[in-house]
This record gives structure tokens, C-alpha cells and sequence, in this order.
């Protein structure tokens, strides 16, 4: 599918096992088809007045991590589904530096003690500074579900083990639409489902099944 008619889907929107939170423009259309393939409620959100809202926030069952410069009522509509919490400092767009799941975070390597203690305590998960395809912007670079995690196709030896041990979970590499390695910016994906941006191939799609455990 598309969101805002771009493929980069992961941009736009993020999602949890129980909630996709996507820009208020969303179609009607898209939305159900999003409920459906995720089982998901989807929350219509902005960041600040932004629609990159998959960019500027992060989240698992426990609650999510939003940028900084989210307005006091956007952060009050979102606390009315889940807990949220502002990611302070200067690195604080927390779709793309987080990669995150029920259980683990894997996190920009610059990222302050500080940030990294909101994460901890908002996700109520253990969190570790790393890169993916030697990228500091993870919750791009990757995709984590609680059933595995898709990563950049650059990705090393050294980091793929880190992040089987953080996760405790399948890793492999895999492209999203048509080739694009970030694969974080082109699908959403939980426990029950996912959803790829329309320009993803087909072997795209078998390898994100096998790598996400949905066959």
C-alpha cells in the first residue's frame, strides 16, 4: 500500500501488536486495510504538525517515544490510548534512531544516557547502542516484531550477533521497495501481520514471511 500515495509507508506511520498510529490525512480505505492486516486500532496522529509521524515516534505494547516537539495536545490525544513519553535532546526523531520490540531496543550509538532511560522506562525493555549496515539511524535501517527482525542488507557479522542476542530472536537481511535497504522506511509489522509499500517485489515479501515468521 501507500500512505499520502508514498511507498515509504514506515515514514508515515508505525505500529505496535495493538495500535497503528498514522497521519490524520490517511484515507478511509487505507486505514481498514491497516486494522485488518495488522490487528491493529489505527490512532490518527501529527508530531508537531508533522505527517512523518512513523519517523518521529516509537512504541511497543508498553507505551511510546515521541520527538520532543510534539504539541502538549497531540501528546494528551495519544496518552488516551497509550502511555507517551517525549524523547528530549537533540536526537530525538525516535522512529528512525529506535528499533524496538516488546523486550529490546537497540538505539542510536549518540544517543544520551538521558534518552536512553526514557526509552528503558517508557518500553519497559532493555536498551543498547548500536548500528545496523553501519547506520547510527536503526529504526530505519531494521524492523523488529517479537517474532524476528529484518535488517539492512549491509549489515555485519558483528552487528547481526549483537542484535540476536539483544532480541533473543531470528535476524536475517532483506530489501523493501524494489531494493531499497531501509527496509524500516517501507513496512509495518507486528506479531499478527505486516503491511509492505506497493512497490515491494515478491521475493521482498517471501523474504520479510520467513525472516517476520509469518509462514
Amino acid at each position: 500500500m501507500n500512505i499520502l500515495g508514498s511507498p515509504v509507508i514506515g515514514v508515515f506511520a508505525t505500529c505496535t501488536d495493538g495500535l497503528a498510529f498514522v497521519p490524520y490525512d490517511t484515507s478511509d480505505e487505507t486505514i481498514r486495510e491497516l486494522e485488518e492486516s495488522l490487528g491493529v486500532t489505527a490512532v490518527p496522529s501529527l508530531v508537531g504538525g508533522s505527517t512523518i509521524v512513523g519517523s518521529l515516534m516509537r512504541g511497543n505494547t508498553a507505551g511510546i517515544v515521541v520527538a520532543d516537539f510534539v504539541l502538549d495536545g497531540e501528546l494528551r490525544k495519544l496518552r488516551k490510548h497509550t502511555r507517551a513519553a517525549r524523547l528530549s535532546g537533540e536526537l530525538n526523531a525516535a522512529g528512525n534512531i529506535i528499533l524496538a520490540n516488546d523486550t529490546a531496543a537497540l538505539v542510536h550509538p549518540d544517543l544520551s544516557d538521558r534518552s536512553i532511560g526514557i526509552i528503558k522506562r517508557t518500553l519497559g525493555v532493555d536498551a543498547r547502542r548500536g548500528t545496523i549496515g553501519g547506520l547510527k539511524t536503526v529504526g530505519m535501517a531494521a524492523i523488529a516484531t517479537n517474532r524476528g527482525v529484518l535488517v539492512h542488507p549491509r549489515a555485519t557479522t558483528s552487528e547481526i550477533a549483537v542484535v540476536e542476542e539483544l532480541f533473543n530472536l531470528p535476524v536475517d537481511i532483506g530489501t523493501i521497495n524494489f531494493g531499497s535497504p531501509l527496509v524500516g522506511s517501507g513496512l509495518l509489522a507486528n506479531s499478527r501481520g505486516y503491511v509492505a509499500g506497493e512497490d515491494t517485489t515478491g521475493p521482498e515479501l517471501a523474504r520479510i514471511e520467513d525472516t517476520l515468521g509469518y509462514v
